[in-house]
């Protein structure tokens, strides 16, 4: 059984997309992020960074006692290899495969991350209008250039790292889809290889499956006071917090024990 620290977001996704691609035993564990789950000793046990997704498998790859794991695409490359599936094992084909892991992680999540931010969340936290548009202009931009990188090499190859469907596609795939709700309309026309493979990967039943996982959690409604704590819960984290959260887990960790 593998226990996942989870909440319905794109990088949450790709952990369950790929545990239902391999058909492994899970159970999802609630990390409500707005309501500040991720700073509760527990969890931050687990995962250092106060982030989710996060899983403790409790028969690892190897044996022995179970392993606790955090960042996404360690996660599925984790995964990849417990069950011998979506990465070559060896030689360059596996590299391939990482190198486009690493892209997601280094490129397409963080700079779409930070375009959802200053279009959906600074416009009700930044007054300088043009501090604003720069933000918007810089990540907006900076995702443009990565959907034109993505169609170049899917209008050569069915898949990311090529011939086979891999982990590359796994951990892209769920921030690809959130494209034109970020960009507009116009960004499937202008990326038609892209599209094209968005929604072949979309129609394999084990993404359904697991971008459905708990869904509901994602589409519950806030008050107008509850979405402005949760917005200066999830933007205003400083080191001093950090430190303080931490200092708490290691404290917790010793009156119980661990």
């Amino acid at each position: 059984m593998i226990d996942v620290y989870y909440w319905p977001t794109p990088n949450a996704w790709k952990v369950t997309i790929m545990l239902e691609e391999c058909g492994l035993e899970y159970q999802v564990l609630e990390v409500d992020i707005g309501a500040g789950d991720q700073f509760k000793a527990d969890f931050l046990r687990i995962s250092p960074n106060n982030r989710m997704p996060a899983i403790i498998d409790h028969a690892p790859l190897g044996g022995g006692a179970p392993l606790a794991l955090f960042e996404s695409a360690a996660i599925v490359e984790y995964l990849a290899d417990k069950t011998g599936r979506f990465l070559p094992t060896s030689g360059a084909a596996r590299y391939t495969v990482l190198q486009w892991v690493y892209w997601q992680m280094a490129n397409l999540g963080p700079m779409m991350g930070n375009a959802n931010h200053f279009k959906n969340y600074a416009v009700k936290l930044v007054d300088d209008p043009a501090q604003l548009a720069y933000g918007q202009r810089r990540f907006v931009g900076e995702v443009d250039r990565l959907c034109g990188v993505m169609d170049a090499q899917l209008s050569v190859n069915p898949f990311l790292a090529g011939d086979q469907y891999s982990i590359a596609d796994i951990v892209s795939w769920p921030w690809a889809m959130l494209l034109e709700r970020l960009i507009d309309e116009t960004v499937w026309a202008r990326f038609p290889h892209l599209k094209r493979w968005v929604d072949e990967v979309a129609a394999r039943p084990a993404v359904q499956a697991g971008r459905n996982v708990r869904r509901e959690w994602g589409e519950r409604q806030l008050t107008d006071e509850q979405e402005a704590a949760r917005r200066a819960l999830l933007f205003n984290q400083t080191n001093e917090k950090v430190r303080a959260a931490r200092a708490e887990a290691a404290r917790s960790a010793q009156r119980q024990g661990k």
